[in-house]
């Protein structure tokens, strides 16, 4: 989607808010010996209070009203009552919802208590290089050249990215063009971030694992060498400039 006026910007911030701080109060909410039906039927609350409509249900009939992925899982993970959480768990809740006819997505791992399985540089680099990210971001830039950057930072702190899921355009739908924003330097890409623009800027970053597998679910994406993925996501406006962050609210 490409903003055209005041209200289609007025929208796609009411959405973002619904969505942040949707994310923002699961995270927080989220405890040792819960399961992650719990979590996101709280999640389903909040975004009801703001009148959204969870996103993978409504476009895709997701099983479950956001996505909630747990250590090895990347994303897209089926919110269970039978999934417990337990201490050091990194835990990854993904949330995208529409409001109005304007969608926004936001997501974020952390590690739920004691970090047991030293986990927490992982999530720190995946925050951190989605910043970096964002402040390279403006019209005119090549997609491919934020992905190497996100590649390079990565390796830099003797991590890698996951290649076969990325980023996107969002807006009135769920997912727009452009269809992939990925975290690795795609030569073949050749698009370049357009002003007023509306994207989703998302982070995967593994422990050692470069790509993931769809599981028997058929909707969880997960690596196959049980290394840990973390990821964050923003929805942003391009502009001539820095970008706007629609979904700041969640304080990452």
């Amino acid at each position: 989607m490409s903003i055209q006026t005041i209200e289609e910007m007025n929208g796609l911030k009411a959405a973002a808010d619904a969505v942040a701080i949707a994310l923002r109060k699961m995270q927080a909410y989220a405890g040792v010996g819960m399961s992650t039906k719990e979590i996101d039927e709280y999640g389903y609350q909040i975004l009801q209070s703001f009148g959204a409509n969870p996103a993978p249900k409504k476009d895709y009939n997701f099983p479950g009203w956001t996505c909630i992925s747990i250590n090895h899982e990347a994303c897209h993970g089926i919110p269970s009552e039978h999934r417990i959480l337990k201490e050091g768990d990194l835990v990854n809740i993904d949330v995208s919802a529409e409001l109005n006819g304007f969608y926004a997505d936001n997501g974020g791992s952390f590690i739920l208590g004691q970090d047991y399985q030293n986990l927490q540089p992982l999530v720190r680099a995946s925050q951190d290089i989605l910043h970096l990210a964002l402040a390279k971001i403006k019209h005119g830039v090549r997609i491919s050249a934020v992905g190497g950057l996100i590649e390079k930072e990565a390796r830099k702190r003797g991590f890698q990215v996951i290649r076969n899921i990325c980023g996107h355009g969002i807006g009135r739908k769920l997912h727009e063009s452009p269809d992939e924003i990925p975290c690795y330097r795609d030569l073949f890409n050749r698009e370049r971030f357009t002003k007023n623009a509306v994207v989703a800027i998302e982070t995967f970053i593994s422990t050692g694992a470069k790509y993931v597998y769809e599981e028997e679910d058929g909707w969880t994406l997960s690596t196959d060498d049980d290394s840990f993925v973390a990821q964050h996501e923003h929805t942003i406006v391009v502009t001539e400039g820095e970008p706007i962050i629609l979904t700041i609210e969640n304080g990452i």
